[in-house]
């Protein structure tokens, strides 16, 4: 699936063996509810695998952010409920993830067992990737499973620390991700594009000048594209833009151009004197944008300008939504670009890879969330790896070869 030089589940015989899984369990609550359960639903294949296969399965994983203390509302209690009801699987929770009693927990399981130890998070060597803890998680276990991608730009104990004690394989999540981002951008069939939104140019400066080093086509969409236009020297109204980075985006122009790298902006924008529901609208040239009115959508132009573009690509990676897709109007450009990808995508033209940010909400509200190659929920991660940084959690699964150090 992937030439990235690291060990799946492929190569591991779990039987009898004590599996330290690392999970991503950090999902959306609010009430006390889990309002989202993709990120369970995709980890659940890896469990049912080693489970079914006779391994003892130690699910770890952070749950908010505690600052290295106990704290009972991010306790992963119910969240290894709502785990079990997904793997229709039994899971014991264990209320510490170090000490005796996460050591006492393990040493009772059977072949076949899944418990979950409680948050990392509540010890402050998590985030410190201190070694101490990294040991003791480890002397928990035969081997690391790391499923967690969406955590593998952290270098924290149950992230990077354990993979120098225990051999290490990825995680069929972590799989899967990895081969769908190297067939968008290590090894991508071309010519191969992106769409980049947001609200800022500083927050995406590293992303957009990997991007330009990486894809044919880079077209830039969201608040950030009235920072490029301003540069160009054209006049945005109210719109937001960063005025301290108009040199930054004519230096991305410039490289750009030197690359041959086509850098697509919006030609027309849907203006608006104020931002709030039922305020007017209108839909004007990017070349004349009203004093006193904000773009906060693209233009009917500049989406069939994008179609066209789409239609030239066999890869597409997408980050950020177009426009203000949270209040209508301002959806209408995401949405009819993201349908089409989707079109091209189901009809075999295209591959698409997204993810960060907003990216997944703006992708779900266009009803396009199912139709696209792969959407990564990994967040921070996703958008590291975009930028071309090496992440922690995934240089130690590519350390094939290295010994592990005793404990």
């Amino acid at each position: 699936m992937t030439t990235l030089s690291f060990k799946t589940l492929d190569s591991l015989d779990p039987r009898g063996k004590k599996i330290l899984l690392r999970a991503d369990l950090n999902v959306p609550v609010r009430d006390g509810a889990i309002t989202d359960l993709t990120r369970i639903e995709r980890l659940a294949p890896t469990i049912r695998e080693l489970a079914d296969k006779g391994g003892r399965v130690i699910v770890v994983s952070h749950f908010d952010r505690p600052k290295g203390k106990p704290v009972p509302e991010m306790s992963l209690a119910p969240i290894s409920d709502a785990l079990a009801k997904t793997l229709g699987h039994s899971v014991t929770f264990v209320p510490d993830c170090l000490g005796d009693v996460a050591a006492k927990a393990v040493a009772t399981m059977a072949d076949g067992d899944v418990v979950v130890l409680e948050n990392t998070r509540f010890y402050p060597g998590e985030e410190k990737n201190d070694p101490d803890m990294s040991k003791e998680l480890a002397s928990l276990a035969d081997v690391y499973v790391n499923d967690a991608f969406s955590a593998a730009h952290r270098a924290h104990a149950s992230t990077e620390g354990v993979a120098h004690h225990l051999p290490s394989f990825a995680g069929r999540l972590m799989e899967i991700e990895l081969g769908a981002l190297e067939t968008a951008l290590e090894a991508p069939e071309r010519p191969v594009g992106a769409i980049i939104g947001g609200a800022k140019v500083s927050t995406k400066l590293d992303l957009l000048n990997n991007m330009i080093e990486k894809v044919d086509v880079l077209a830039v969409g969201g608040a950030m594209a009235n920072t490029f236009l301003a540069a160009n020297g054209l006049s945005v109204g109210t719109s937001l833009k960063e005025e301290e980075m108009l040199d930054t985006a004519k230096a991305i122009l410039a490289k750009a151009r030197e690359r041959g790298c086509d850098l697509v902006l919006p030609v027309d924008v849907v203006v608006a004197a104020e931002f709030m529901a039922g305020a007017p609208t209108k839909i004007v040239p990017v070349t004349a944008i009203p004093e006193g009115w904000m773009a906060l959508d693209v233009g009917p132009e500049t989406v069939a300008l994008l179609k066209s573009k789409l239609a030239s690509l066999k890869t597409l990676v997408w980050n950020g939504p177009l426009g203000v897709f949270e209040l209508p109007p301002f959806d209408e450009g995401t949405n009819a670009v993201a349908q089409e990808a989707a079109r091209l995508t189901k009809e075999g033209k295209l591959k698409t890879v997204a993810g960060g940010g907003d990216t997944v909400s703006a992708l779900r509200h266009a009803h396009v969330l199912h139709d696209m190659s792969y959407v990564s929920t990994a967040g921070g991660a996703f958008l590291e790896w975009l930028e071309g940084k090496i992440l922690p959690g995934i240089q130690m699964l590519r350390a094939i070869g290295q010994e592990a150090v005793p404990l």
